[in-house]
């Protein structure tokens, strides 16, 4: 899995506060967890939790959970399926984009590094601001678009070999890991679409029942929507549903390459 730093930023304090294990505590991992509250005025910092986890959950959402009920209620997440399957909970875990609810502390050492998914403006502490993320989702029109009536009768049917081919884009999540862990969409994100919402446009582009596929790439065909993308692939490795938005965005470019000649 490709790991990327956060970029050092010497206008965060990194002698937060510490608080420590309590005496006797018998297995103790350390977090180091980005606290930042914009309403505060006062500068981002990195706060110290020393915990015991011999009753905690293997998790790190199980941690976090612990940490903010018996140490600092003040500290703020996005959770909620604990399950892998709603996306609210993905973080920046030791370099890497994760969903805390199925990163086990058993793969991450001693000292566990924990940021918000990077070069996203932060509300408060762990929880970024997904406004232009999902804006640009919703830009791709992610629905089923016909001009023909649907069968009187019944729905609209796909193959067996139709569907597998949507099979792995519609199992996105829209955690924002791929998007937050790329560089092009880092630099540009104002006018890049990022890997998640071109992994959704791909899933319509190529769905069988859909009749607007011309339009589609029309909308795509431009310098920076699509085309900022340099197969970096940070996208595909950190996708917690094995989904691969490099490949996707590399079938579109060739759908509009072969369109062309």
């Amino acid at each position: 899995m490709a790991q990327f730093r956060l970029p050092e930023n010497s206008r965060i304090n990194r002698n937060g506060r510490v608080h420590r294990a309590p005496a006797g505590a018998k297995k103790v991992r350390t977090f180091r967890i980005y606290r930042f509250d914009p309403d505060s005025g006062e500068r981002p910092r990195i706060d110290t939790f020393e915990l015991d986890v011999a009753n905690c959950g293997p998790m790190v959402l199980d941690a976090l959970i612990q940490i903010k009920g018996t140490i600092d209620s003040t500290l703020t997440f996005r959770r909620s399926c604990r399950e892998g399957i709603c996306g609210s909970c993905a973080m920046n875990i030791n370099g890497v984009n994760r969903l805390a609810c199925t990163t086990s502390m058993l793969d991450l050492g001693e000292t566990i590094n924990i940021y918000p998914l990077p070069h996203m403006p932060v509300i408060k502490d762990l929880v970024p601001d997904l406004t232009k993320f999902y804006a640009q989702y919703a830009s791709v029109k992610p629905w089923l678009q016909t001009r023909t009536p649907p069968p009187p009768n019944r729905e609209r049917l796909q193959s067996k070999e139709d569907r597998e081919r949507i099979d792995r884009q519609s199992a996105c999540i829209l955690c924002a890991c791929c998007s937050t862990g790329c560089p092009s969409y880092w630099w540009n994100s104002d006018r890049f679409l990022g890997p998640a919402a071109l992994l959704a446009a791909h899933r319509w582009i190529v769905d069988s029942r859909d009749e607007a596929t011309g339009e589609r790439l029309d909308e795509l065909e431009d310098p920076f929507r699509l085309f900022r993308c340099h197969t970096i692939m940070n996208c595909t490795d950190v996708c917690p549903k094995d989904c691969n938005p490099a490949k996707s965005i590399a079938e579109i470019k060739k759908m509009l390459a072969e369109r062309r000649y």
